[in-house]
C-alpha cells in the first residue's frame, strides 16, 4: 500500500513539475519566410516551422513574408517583423545574432538573400558574398540579365562568375540592402558564403565558440 502510495508521489510531482515550466518571456520575430520564422526566444535563436514548436513551447502556426501568426504562453496572435512579444521593446534596440561555431570551427547559420531563405557560412575570407550558380537559381536571382562577367579564383583556380549587387541580404534581424555578390558557374559553393561585402558593414565580436554579430546603426 506504501508503494503505491509513493509511486502516485512521485507521478503527481512528475506532473506538476511539468505543468511548472516557467514561461515564455520575450519573443521577438528576426525574419519571416513562407512557413518558417527565425524568432528569438529569451536570448536563444530558433527557427521555428509551421506546426511545430520550439524546446520552449513556442509555436509557429504559420508563416509569410510579411507576418507570422505565433502561440506564445497559449496565446495566439499575428506578428510582423521586428515585432516583439513580452517584455520591454527598446525603441532602437539592436539586432543582434549569436552563431554558435561547429567542431571544425566554421560558423554556419540561416539567412535570406532578396526574401528567400538559405543556407549561410560565416566567410571572412571572402571578398564579398558568394552563391552557387545552382543556388542563385533557386533564389531568382537574375545574374546573367543584371550582373557583369567577371573571374574569380577559388581553392580550385579560376572560375566564371557574374558580379551582382543583391536587394537584401538578411541573417536574423540584421538586414542590409544593396550588397555586392558574385554569382559563381557551377554548384560550388555549397553555402552561401557571407564574406565582407556584408561582414564590413556590422560589427564583429568572437567570444569563445561563439560568434557574435550586431547591426550598426
Amino acid at each position: 500500500m506504501r508503494s503505491v502510495f509513493l509511486r502516485s508521489l512521485i507521478l503527481w510531482f512528475g506532473l506538476t513539475g511539468s505543468c511548472a515550466t516557467l514561461a515564455v518571456e520575450k519573443v521577438r520575430v528576426m525574419a519571416l519566410f513562407p512557413n518558417k520564422a527565425m524568432v528569438q526566444i529569451d536570448g536563444k535563436q530558433r527557427l521555428l516551422k509551421a506546426g511545430k514548436k520550439s524546446p520552449e513551447g513556442v509555436l509557429l502556426i504559420s508563416a509569410t513574408s510579411n507576418e507570422a501568426i505565433i502561440e506564445v504562453n497559449g496565446k495566439r496572435d499575428s506578428y510582423g517583423l521586428g515585432s516583439q512579444i513580452g517584455g520591454h521593446f527598446a525603441e532602437r534596440e539592436i539586432a543582434e545574432v549569436r552563431i554558435q561555431g561547429d567542431i571544425r570551427g566554421a560558423y554556419n547559420t540561416v539567412g535570406s538573400i532578396n526574401g528567400r531563405m538559405t543556407d549561410m557560412l560565416v566567410d571572412t575570407g571572402a571578398t564579398v558574398v558568394a552563391i552557387s550558380e545552382v543556388e542563385a537559381k533557386r533564389l531568382g536571382i537574375q545574374y546573367r540579365l543584371k550582373g557583369e562577367k567577371s573571374w574569380v579564383r577559388t581553392a580550385s583556380g579560376t572560375a566564371r562568375a557574374h558580379s551582382i549587387l543583391l536587394e537584401k541580404v538578411q541573417v536574423g534581424g540584421i538586414a542590409l540592402p544593396n550588397v555586392d555578390a558574385v554569382v559563381i558557374e557551377g554548384n560550388s559553393p555549397h553555402k552561401v558564403l557571407l564574406g565582407m561585402s556584408f561582414l564590413s558593414r556590422i560589427k564583429m565580436e568572437q567570444q569563445g565558440t561563439l560568434m557574435l554579430l550586431q547591426q550598426k546603426f
